[in-house]
């Protein structure tokens, strides 16, 4: 093992004992039994914790090593649609987040289908919709976080030269212990250093590529390659139409305002917090960590026929930094993919543990320190659930399998979340509302040649146009039989 390889294991064993550390200090800070600080972290997050750790699950994997694939493969119209998430992630704390804080503290929700149950009515009817909202949460969450270990382990393997599945077993290991340790706390906390060290990633990697290639240049070999690299004829991965890239911007608040690994967050903040200083910390980190898919365009232009595009991050750290800057980028990009893998399993857990606890035994367990330990429990299966998927999946692209679960999962979502805000519709309602959303889409992104966001987007609108219409068929059956 040459210095290098030694100095990379050093960064990782030592932000290994910060990670289980601040796991350990989060556990301490709960009460015993607490599983509302397990779940939602006591609703103690403030403006710059709460911030970071939306930036950190919102960019995270996808950001640094798909996003750089996908741009190396289509172009800079990927440029343009990971800007979009920064004002969109901005845009859902500044006038969404308060709402559903609000309503949920006063409910005493501690996930996002138990959310969904209570503000429907509850009662038997809401337990049918809360076990439904959490199955659907567990089986497309567990295909994203998939994507994100498979992310997580391939930067690993070629950063400590040990291979896929070495890689992906210790990231996943010590991300289940810290997250089984100290909940979203330790998640929260967690994502807070690694958004530090993403930013400083994205420093580092800017000040290489503009510090090293002539502009005109570098835009003649792009468009020696493929003209369309910069001047693109249609929307690239999502649609026919140049404009289909602009849908980013409402997919991309929707995916803030309305996912539950994203939206949990809000229900975590504390309930004085300023949130328009955490809208001001996430347009700055968001802008900052948006540049990075630029890597792919600099990959494409000096390195043109890599086999996998998913491998321009890896490519461009080992050809084009120095080794000990290519170690700690990776470091911090692993940081990244880390970041949203927490918050999906921490997510994931919480359905089964709590919400299709909820929904099966309603409250046959009365033990505090039991129903603590089973949420624990759930992060350690599902990990490992996980862990297995990834090593025996197909192959995928990275950033179309993370679509594929969070864009399935925002349209089975969107009424019964982001719609009741506004309008109050029925449990069967939102019932019906998840069905349709998640058939429409999931149909849409195997099956039809449509683009990414095309099928998610479309979902939105049947499950929308299904929470209207079955809620409103429903409350007025029910206004004429109480009037009988």
């Amino acid at each position: 093992m040459d210095s290098y390889k030694l100095f990379n294991w050093g960064l990782l064993f030592l932000t290994f004992g910060l990670m289980i550390y601040l796991g350990f200090l989060s556990s301490r800070m709960m009460k015993k039994g607490d599983e509302g600080g397990f779940l939602v972290a006591g609703r103690s997050l403030g403006a710059f914790v709460g911030a970071s750790t939306i930036v950190a699950t919102g960019f995270s994997g996808w950001g640094f090593m798909g996003s750089p694939g996908v741009t190396y493969q289509f172009g800079a119209i990927e440029v343009l649609g990971n800007f979009f998430f920064a004002p969109a992630m901005m845009i859902a704390v500044l006038y969404f987040a308060r709402f559903l804080q609000r309503k949920a503290a006063d409910m005493g929700s501690n996930t996002i289908p138990e959310y969904i149950a209570q503000i429907h009515g509850g009662g038997n009817m809401g337990r049918l919709v809360q076990g439904v909202a959490a199955l659907i949460t567990i089986l497309l969450l567990l295909v994203f976080l998939t994507s994100q270990i498979k992310a997580v382990g391939l930067l690993g393997a070629s950063w400590l030269g040990i291979d896929l599945t070495q890689s992906a077993l210790l990231m996943v290991g010590v991300i289940i212990l810290y997250t089984m340790l100290g909940g979203l706390a330790a998640v929260a906390w967690t994502d807070t250093v690694m958004v530090c060290g993403m930013s400083v990633a994205a420093v580092l990697i800017m000040v290489q590529i503009f510090g090293s290639v002539n502009l005109g240049e570098w835009e003649a070999s792009l468009n020696a390659i493929d003209p369309e690299l910069l001047n693109p004829a249609t929307g690239g991965p999502y649609g026919d139409s140049v404009a289909t890239v602009f849908l980013v911007l409402p997919y991309a608040f929707l995916f803030a305002a309305v996912l539950p690994f994203m939206a949990i967050r809000f229900l975590a903040f504390k309930p004085d917090v300023k949130l328009h200083k955490a809208g001001v910390y996430v347009a700055i980190l968001g802008a900052l960590l948006s540049l990075v898919p630029l890597v792919g365009l600099y990959v494409r232009a000096q390195v043109p026929d890599l086999a996998d595009p998913d491998n321009a991050m890896p490519v461009y750290l080992e050809q084009f930094m120095p080794p000990a800057l290519e170690g700690l980028i990776t470091l911090f990009i692993l940081f990244a993919m880390k970041s949203t893998a927490n918050s999906l399993l921490h997510t994931v857990a919480s359905a089964t543990s709590h919400d299709l606890r909820l929904a099966i035994f309603s409250h046959a367990f009365k033990s505090a320190a039991l129903v603590l330990w089973i949420n624990r429990f759930a992060v350690v299966i599902l990990g490992v659930v996980a862990l297995l998927m990834m090593l025996y999946a197909p192959p995928f692209m990275l950033s179309w399998l993370g679509i594929l679960g969070t864009g399935t999962l925002l349209a089975s979502m969107i009424g019964p979340v982001f719609i009741s805000t506004f309008w109050q519709g029925s449990a069967w309602g939102a019932l019906v509302a998840m069905l349709t959303g998640f058939g429409t889409s999931g149909y849409m992104m195997l099956f039809a040649d449509v683009g990414w966001l095309i099928g998610p987007l479309t979902g939105c609108v049947v499950s929308s146009v299904c929470y209207i219409g079955v809620s409103l068929v429903t409350k007025r059956v029910a206004f004429q039989r109480a009037s009988i």
